[in-house]
C-alpha cells in the first residue's frame, strides 16, 4: 500500500472545478479506462505508452502531455487507497477478524486486483514508496494510535505485513493450502494471528 493519495480528476457534469483547474478531456478519460485495463490485465512492464495511446485511439503524446509519464499513469490508475480507507476501524477486541472479513470481500474485486499490479512492480522505487505511504496511511498510522500496550507502532507495522501477505496469497500465490480453502478456515488463522498483534500484551 506509496505517494500521496491520488485525487481523481473526474466530475460530474457541470460540476464546480477549482479555480485555475483545466477541464478533464475526452482524451484524458479514453487514456485512463485504457490504462486501467490494459495494467490489470498485463502490469506495469507488460504494457507500453503505445499500447495505452492505441488502445484509448490517441497519440501517444498525449499520455504524456495529460500524466507526465508511464510510471505517474499507473500509479493514478492502480491506486488502492479508496479500497483500504477505514480498513483498521472497529472494536480493538475483535478488530482482526473484522480486517480480514474485509480484505476477503475485495479479494475478487478492482482493489486487490490494482494490489496486484502493484506488487509486480514493486521492483520500481516510485511504486514501492506508494505501497510503504499507502500502508502508513491507512494501517500503521491510525492503528498505533488506538492500539494499547507497549510497541504499538512496531505492532502496528506487523499488522501491515500480516495484510500485504494475506492479500498476495490470495491474489497472486500459489500455495495449495490458501487456494480454494473455505473462507472460514482463512478467516480462522490469519484472524488469531493478527489479533495477537492488536491485543495488549501486558493485560
Amino acid at each position: 500500500m506509496h505517494t500521496g493519495p491520488v485525487t481523481d480528476p473526474r466530475a460530474a457534469p457541470g460540476a464546480r472545478r477549482g479555480r485555475g483547474r483545466p477541464p478533464t478531456t475526452h482524451a484524458q478519460e479514453a487514456i485512463r479506462a485504457a490504462a486501467s485495463r490494459l495494467f490489470a490485465a498485463r502490469g506495469y512492464s507488460g504494457v507500453s505508452v503505445r499500447e495505452v495511446a492505441a488502445a484509448a485511439g490517441v497519440d501517444p503524446s498525449l499520455v504524456n502531455r495529460h500524466f507526465g509519464s508511464k510510471e505517474a499513469l499507473f500509479l493514478e490508475t492502480m491506486a488502492i487507497d479508496e479500497g483500504f480507507r477505514g480498513l483498521v476501524e472497529g472494536p480493538l477486541e475483535e478488530l482482526g477478524r473484522l480486517v480480514l472479513e474485509r480484505l476477503l470481500t475485495l479479494r475478487e474485486g478492482a482493489v486487490v486486483t490494482a494490489y496486484a499490479a502493484l506488487i509486480g512492480a514493486i521492483d520500481r522505487p516510485e511504486v514501492r514508496s506508494y505501497l510503504q505511504g499507502s500502508a502508513a496511511r491507512h494501517v500503521v498510522g491510525p492503528l498505533a494510535e488506538r492500539l494499547r500496550g507497549p510497541d504499538r507502532e512496531l505492532r502496528a507495522r506487523l499488522v501491515a505485513t500480516q495484510i500485504n501477505g494475506l492479500l498476495f496469497d490470495l491474489r497472486i500465490g500459489d500455495d495449495p493450502s490458501l487456494v480454494g480453502r473455505p473462507v472460514g478456515e482463512v478467516l480462522d488463522v490469519y484472524a488469531r494471528a493478527l489479533q495477537a498483534l492488536i491485543d495488549d500484551p501486558t493485560a
